[in-house]
């Protein structure tokens, strides 16, 4: 049986204030989506010199102003923060907003963020160890009373995590990396999330993730698929339709360039149709970025419009 349906955005956070986030934050909270999103990075993707909200320190003032929705990030990669420290935090988030903090963590790839803010930016390989190490570490300093690990390229001993979370936060791994990433994300994963290029390339993805899971003796079904993709609605297909040439010349190869094709985009019965299409496939959680200056405007189409179509 396939699992239900969860919704979640991404909020403002590139050339945006926080007024704007906070604002999206409660208006999204309140019209019952799942759970709120930024993206981890330094620079304000593609350019070192365009603004962006920290995205644990956005996602701490988000978890403390709402109510309901979970908060994580797409996704946190190593070598910005010791993952012991961010295990601490996340703990901390967890005491703000009890069991509402999704750990979203991978490999990153954006070599410009890391080499400006003198942290290490060694091979694919590596960041993929690094990785690992991170995830090991963060789930013994939730789960054990003294936690002690000795990697590659980070080390604990006998750390102390407190106040721990009652119940471990959930742990996403986000990747296109069909070897060795998803054989992490079937490791130690709840949830592995397909990035948004890779839309297209869905089925083989999620087959790729279960062959994982039965090469380490994992359920395929025990781990929750995630698609980061953008989302176009309007209050009619065509005009929907009016906005992919911009929507594929805004965001181009970094959220797909294929949205036409393989994205989510109409109105409301289109829309639908899309997301059960990618539903039968094996997706239950869609971490979307509404396509618009105003996200609350195609936000709440959704919310009245498609979202009653999926209630359990």
């Amino acid at each position: 049986m396939s699992r239900p349906l969860r919704f979640g955005v991404t909020l403002p956070q590139i050339k945006r204030s926080w007024e704007e986030a906070r604002t999206a934050a409660l208006d999204l909270d309140a019209r019952g989506y799942d759970s709120l999103w930024v993206c981890d990075h330094l620079y304000g993707v593609p350019r070192a010199d365009i603004p962006i909200l920290e995205a644990w320190t956005q996602l701490t003032a988000v978890a403390a102003l709402t109510q309901r929705a979970k908060v994580g990030t797409l996704v946190t990669p190593p070598f910005f923060r010791n993952p012991a420290v961010l295990a601490q935090q996340i703990a901390t988030i967890d005491q703000i907003a009890p069991g509402r903090v999704i750990a979203g963590l991978g490999a990153g790839w954006y070599e410009a963020e890391f080499r400006g803010h003198g942290c290490a930016f060694p091979s694919t390989r590596e960041r993929l160890r690094a990785l690992e190490e991170s995830v090991e570490i963060m789930r013994r300093m939730w789960t054990e009373e003294k936690a002690s690990y000795q990697g590659q390229y980070f080390r604990v001993d006998e750390v102390t995590c407190a106040p721990k979370p009652e119940v471990r936060p959930e742990i996403l791994i986000g990747g296109s990396g069909e070897k060795v990433l998803m054989g992490i994300a079937a490791r130690l994963a709840d949830t592995w999330n397909n990035q948004a290029p890779f839309q297209g390339q869905l089925p083989a993805k999620v087959a790729a993730l279960h062959q994982r899971c039965e090469e380490v003796g994992r359920d395929p079904a025990s781990i929750e698929i995630s698609q980061q993709c953008t989302v176009i609605i309007d209050e009619t297909e065509e005009k929907a339709r009016g906005h992919l040439a911009k929507a594929s010349k805004i965001y181009g190869g970094h959220m797909g360039n294929t949205i036409e094709q393989d994205g989510i985009w109409g109105g409301s019965e289109r829309v639908i149709d899309c997301i059960a299409r990618q539903h039968e496939q094996g997706v239950s959680l869609f971490v979307m970025e509404f396509f618009g200056r105003n996200p609350q405007v195609p936000a709440e189409i959704f919310a009245e419009a498609v979202m009653p179509a999926f209630a359990s």
